[in-house]
Order: structure tokens, then C-alpha cells, then sequence
């Protein structure tokens, strides 16, 4: 890079260029004591760790107006319970969540179905209620999240639509 015209210099010296430092260090490692080999830590109230799980709260906002509710439920507690349970569909595949993730979460607690069947109704009301209130309900929301069995959350959308009306005691595991 040229110099400024109000720099002084010398025409006797030799024009400067880079050149490598007589030493280089070490490439970096992840060696520090906090660092995580492998996966995040499974456990009780850890949640499911994934990349950009932000972008949930977007696609729940595309599907508001899909959402079938029934008296004394709010679409904010629907979609705050969905939530951690897309999040965990999306952090069994280490990925970020996407529309399949919340389609399958809505589909099993019967939130697109305009007249589910009464006994979900009556235990989504129960899990479900006053979740909106995210710092006031956090162990009723992971209790939300953890409720479906893995193999559920293992589906595909289709699976679980085919299996939802006549086997939705199956797919929450009760």
C-alpha cells in the first residue's frame, strides 16, 4: 500500500515488502477445560442444543394462522409448548429447525385438528396452559417438550398425520 504524501521518506532505503515472521506458532486446538468433545451433555432440563434454533420462532409465526384452538387455549401457549418440542425434533437430527419440526409438533398435540379427540384436549389443556409466560413456566414447558417418545419425533410429517386421528396415544406415548 502506498504512503501518504505528508509521510517522509527516505529515497536511500530500500523499499520495505512482507515477509513471514522467523517463527510460527502452533495451529490452534480446542483445549481449553470448558471445551465440549463430541456432542452437548443430555440430561434433565438441558434441552436440545442445535444451530439457529432462533428461526423456530419465525416459522411459528408462517403457521399462527393454521392453528385450531378451542376454548381457553391461546395460540401463544400452542406454539411456546411446540417450540421445545420442534427444537427437539431439530437437535436429534443436529440441525436447525425447520417447518417439519413444528408441523409434527402441532400435528400430535392436535392443534390442526378442529375437533380433536377429548381425552388429548383435556391433557393439552392441562400442559399446556399459562406457557406463554417463558420465565414464570420453564419446567412446565420442558415437561411439554419431553412428553413425546423419540420414536415419534423420528417420523416423517406424512407418518405422523397417517398415525395422528386414530393414534395419538401412540405417538405421545401414553
Amino acid at each position: 500500500m502506498a504512503a501518504p504524501q505528508y509521510t517522509p521518506i527516505n529515497p536511500d532505503e530500500e523499499s520495505r515488502y512482507y515477509s513471514s515472521p522467523d517463527h510460527v506458532p502452533a495451529s490452534w486446538m480446542p483445549d481449553r477445560p470448558g471445551e465440549i468433545h463430541g456432542f452437548q451433555p443430555g440430561g434433565p432440563r438441558l434441552g436440545g442444543q442445535g444451530p439457529d434454533q432462533g428461526f423456530v420462532l419465525r416459522i411459528a409465526s408462517r403457521l399462527r394462522p393454521k392453528l385450531k384452538l378451542q376454548d381457553g387455549e391461546t395460540a401463544d401457549d400452542a406454539i411456546r409448548g411446540c417450540i421445545g418440542v420442534a427444537l427437539r425434533r431439530a437437535s436429534m437430527f443436529s440441525r436447525a429447525p425447520v417447518v417439519h419440526d413444528l408441523t409434527i409438533a402441532f400435528t400430535i398435540w392436535g392443534f390442526y385438528d378442529a375437533d380433536p379427540p377429548a381425552d388429548l384436549l383435556s391433557l393439552r389443556k392441562g400442559m399446556f396452559a399459562e406457557l406463554e409466560m417463558v420465565g414464570h413456566h420453564y419446567a412446565e414447558g420442558r415437561a411439554v417438550a419431553d412428553f413425546p417418545p423419540d420414536e415419534t419425533l423420528l417420523m416423517t410429517p406424512d407418518q405422523v398425520a397417517a398415525a395422528y386421528p386414530a393414534g395419538w396415544r401412540d405417538l405421545l406415548g401414553v
